[in-house]
């Protein structure tokens, strides 16, 4: 046993690392500036690379080009840096370049309380693009979540060639935990599908997709090969179309190749109880008051279970109607004022719904949650 006590900031640089991740971009705000003090002292014993910008768009802007050139890349921030990073995710979207946006959720709105926690930026993170499409938010529960599910950001940013979220908060990226990274359940790293000629000679159209794939196969700008890059709506050649088919059915693949995959990412962790008949729902740190309310309920005369979601969106839809299908009520517990409880309503209408959401930056309880349970 190797233990460390590693904050969750430096769970997420160190997890970076191990993925692969070989250039970083930042601009310093509270709580996400640690991740850029640990990425400047692991890239460049590592070969890598760790710049600031200067302001939030600029950081990744560096990212996006970094990883157009082949690079796996990271950036980090909180709430009004993703505001300001929305335009290059939705570019990010658009033309399909891998990165790991790293989001230490505080206190909002706008500049709010940057030493106060919250999970304000749920429906933000999925929806803060120009086009509505999809991408994946990863929410860990505590330090070696923080380390694992950053690896399994890359992993899924590089498969799929799309961004990729960590919706971390304050309390967990802040707090110190040791944790044993040798013995953790550690994916092995996955690159982008780079492109190669077939016997015939197949000539490079950056954005040409193969009969039974999802994702186009990849080449750095930069190399032999010319690479056409865009922003505006493209066909496989990375030319502008207003071609209304080639459109559709681009936007459509867009959409797919993230939503009918998420099976394969749904992360979760569940406590069920014998003769339970309540589920509470949850994520990120309030999982661990929700962990230790269920704990001490567990000798009640109506236990509880606990289903906590560490991928948030694509939503996991049928993980949910599974794992809810034998309880009578269901209890979503968030951080914000109801965001993710949409999402419950919508997949499990037929059950009884109740909701505790606390945004005044204190952390939930335990005993909030168990009397939520009983008086919701």
């Amino acid at each position: 046993m190797s233990l460390s006590f590693l904050e969750g900031n430096e769970a997420i640089a160190r997890g970076a690392v191990a993925a692969g991740c070989r250039f970083f971009a930042g601009y310093p705000i509270t709580p996400a500036t640690t991740i850029f003090n640990n990425m400047l002292n692991l890239l460049p014993p590592s070969g890598g690379i760790c710049l600031q910008g200067e302001d939030e768009i600029a950081s990744i802007g560096f990212c996006l080009g970094a990883s157009m050139a082949g690079l796996k890349v990271m950036t980090a921030t909180s709430g009004p840096g993703i505001s300001l990073y929305s335009e290059q995710i939705s570019f990010a979207i658009g033309s399909e370049i891998p990165i790991v946006i790293i989001n230490v959720q505080r206190l909002g709105p706008s500049t709010g309380s940057a030493t106060k926690g919250a999970d304000g930026d749920i429906q933000f993170m999925r929806w803060g693009n120009s086009s509505g499409l999809p991408v994946i938010v990863l929410s860990p529960v505590d330090v070696r979540d923080c380390f694992t599910l950053t690896m399994h950001a890359f992993n899924l940013a590089e498969k799929f060639r799309c961004p990729v979220f960590i919706a971390a908060n304050k309390e967990i990226s802040m707090t110190r935990e040791s944790v044993d990274i040798s013995a953790l359940e550690i994916p092995e790293t996955e690159n982008r599908v780079l492109f190669s000629p077939d016997s015939g000679g197949k000539s490079f159209l950056p954005f040409d997709v193969e009969n039974g794939k999802d994702v186009p196969d990849f080449l750095p700008i930069g190399g032999e090969t010319l690479v056409r890059q865009t922003s505006s709506t493209h066909g496989k050649n990375g030319y502008i179309t207003i071609d209304s088919h080639e459109i559709e059915k681009s936007q459509e693949r867009l959409k797919q190749k993230i939503e009918s995959n998420v099976g394969d990412f749904s992360f979760f962790d569940e406590i069920i109880k014998e003769n339970s008949d309540t589920l509470i729902i949850t994520y990120g740190v309030t999982a661990r008051a929700a962990e230790e309310a269920v704990e001490s309920l567990s000798h009640a005369a109506k236990p509880v279970s606990l289903l906590v979601l560490k991928t948030l969106w694509p939503v996991p839809e049928e993980l949910i109607r599974q794992k809810a299908a034998k309880f009578k009520k269901i209890l979503v517990v968030e951080m914000n004022l109801g965001q993710y409880v949409r999402e419950i309503k919508r997949i499990v209408s037929d059950k009884k719904i109740d909701f505790l959401g606390i945004m005044n930056g204190t952390l939930i309880t335990p005993d909030q949650i168990k009397e939520a349970v009983y008086h919701g």
